[in-house]
């Protein structure tokens, strides 16, 4: 989550471009790389005289300049889905080899975790994807304190990080569809007979 493995691509500087005409094999002269996560990230900008490598942090230095609402609630329901992914792992664990009971017939806890783990790693690939989209989040990190030239987005990709969240959506996805598959009902589908336990063990389990 802290890494700067979200999102990579690559930059063009539109105005050096602009200035000589650059085509074909001269484009690339002009194109420069950009990765970045949550906190921080790097670039390296190309106008026609090399490489300049440069690294910079979220906080505080591009606050004014980013959707600073938006950027929060992603790390927000990253810091969510972590713990909640932990409790659920734990507890799991605990159900698997404490008290293989509660495994075939566990209640409302077994599906409250993963049901607020997939929630939060929805929220976040939505969230985010719409702040790179929507919002150009490459364009103003490249453009942030640039008086000169103006770069624009060439080519843009979601990172292995982006894509390890699709994966824990998936996994708790899938832990829910077992639970089902395993004989354990849904809440709303138990007799209206049956006593409904509403202590501390429907949550651990």
């Amino acid at each position: 989550m802290g890494t700067q493995f979200w999102v990579k691509g690559t930059v063009l500087c539109k105005t050096g471009a602009q200035v000589v005409n650059a085509t074909g094999p001269e484009l690339d002269k002009f194109i420069g790389k950009i990765s970045y996560g949550l906190f921080h990230g790097q670039r390296l900008k190309q106008c026609g005289l090399g490489g300049r490598p440069f690294r910079f942090s979220f906080f505080p230095s591009l606050m004014e300049v980013i959707p600073a609402s938006l950027h929060i609630s992603v790390i927000f329901f990253c810091s969510v889905l972590i713990v909640f992914s932990s409790v659920a792992s734990a507890f799991f664990m605990y159900n698997a080899f404490g008290s293989p009971y509660e495994t075939l017939h566990g209640p409302l806890g077994l599906y409250l975790w993963n049901f607020i783990c997939c929630s939060c790693s929805c929220l976040v690939m939505i969230l985010f994807a719409s702040e790179v989209k929507f919002h150009r989040l490459s364009e103003k990190i490249a453009n942030y304190n640039e008086s000169t030239f103006v770069y624009k987005t060439y080519t843009e990709r979601f990172d292995r990080s982006f894509w390890i969240i699709l994966f824990t959506f998936l996994s708790h996805t899938l832990n829910i569809l077992l639970i089902r598959l395993a004989g354990i009902q849904f809440p709303f589908q138990e007799a209206k007979e049956a006593t409904v336990n509403t202590g501390a063990s429907d949550l651990m389990y």
